[in-house]
């Protein structure tokens, strides 16, 4: 006879295991002056400054530089909040054509004209400057309301070409403008070089126009460069940064946005 039916021992039901509830992430910290040029307050060196200058406020604390903050906490600067709306998945960007006259600022003690006058109002944060253009020099300015953006566009590692037209009084002879080309020694002491010049039109008595291309933005630095050469830079306009030109029906004192793929290719 078959020996008796052997049940294997079935196994113990599971038990539903409770996930205990997790607490909410934390808001993610980032420097006081990357969260606050995200939102189109101003760029991080000016940020920067306001900082030192105790100017900014978190929670009620005068900040100091390196500290640390979220888009959930009271920030203030000169006591009035910021409000860090989520800053919009693409920049805006304006190039205006800056008459000769105004200054890159935008309160002058003296009531001289200024180009943020003439920008469009925003609805969130505010335009800054991408780098400047000194008084008597005109042509192609760019503004957005990112300061992520406009350091970027300013930073000498990134190299970003500008092109000018420089009217010269002076005669740039091939051995000034081998110098040019090589990086001569500035007033400061600090050395620059113009990535190419080349002359167009023709010479109006003493004066003639060159067009010279450049990879960093420093004060007044074409001018500086041609004076280093004995030669003085009567006018000056620029014509292109980076990707984008001035347009030649773009009247001074006008603007214009940059499309979507335009602001990309800044990116």
């Amino acid at each position: 006879m078959p020996g008796p039916l052997r049940l294997k021992p079935r196994p113990p039901q599971s038990q539903k295991l409770r996930t205990p509830p997790q607490a909410a992430p934390e808001p993610q910290r980032e420097r006081l002056q990357k969260l606050l040029a995200a939102a189109g307050f101003g760029s991080r060196r000016e940020i920067e400054g306001w900082i030192a200058a105790g100017r900014i406020a978190v929670a009620g604390r005068v900040a100091q530089l390196g500290d640390r903050a979220a888009t959930g906490e009271v920030i203030t600067i000169d006591g009035q909040p910021a409000r860090l709306a989520v800053a919009p998945a693409l920049p805006r960007v304006i190039a205006y054509h800056k008459p000769e006259g105004e200054l890159v600022t935008r309160r002058d003690p003296e009531g001289r004209a200024t180009v943020f006058a003439r920008l469009p109002a925003l609805a969130q944060g505010r335009w800054i400057a991408v780098g400047r253009l000194d008084l008597n020099s005109s042509g192609l300015l760019l503004f957005t309301d990112s300061g992520e953006l406009a350091n970027r566009l300013m930073h000498p590692r990134h190299g970003i070409e500008r092109i000018y037209l420089a009217r010269v009084l002076g005669e740039l002879t091939a051995a000034a403008q081998r110098q040019l080309l090589g990086g001569v020694a500035l007033d400061d002491g600090q050395r620059a070089r113009f990535e190419s010049i080349e002359a167009t039109g023709k010479a109006a008595g003493a004066n003639r126009w060159y067009r010279v291309a450049l990879r960093e933005g420093r004060n007044r630095e074409v001018r500086r460069l041609f004076e280093a050469v004995g030669c003085r830079v009567s006018r000056l306009r620029r014509i292109r940064f980076g990707p984008v030109e001035l347009p030649r029906d773009l009247a001074p004192g006008r603007w214009f946005e940059l499309a979507p793929r335009e602001v990309r290719a800044l990116q």
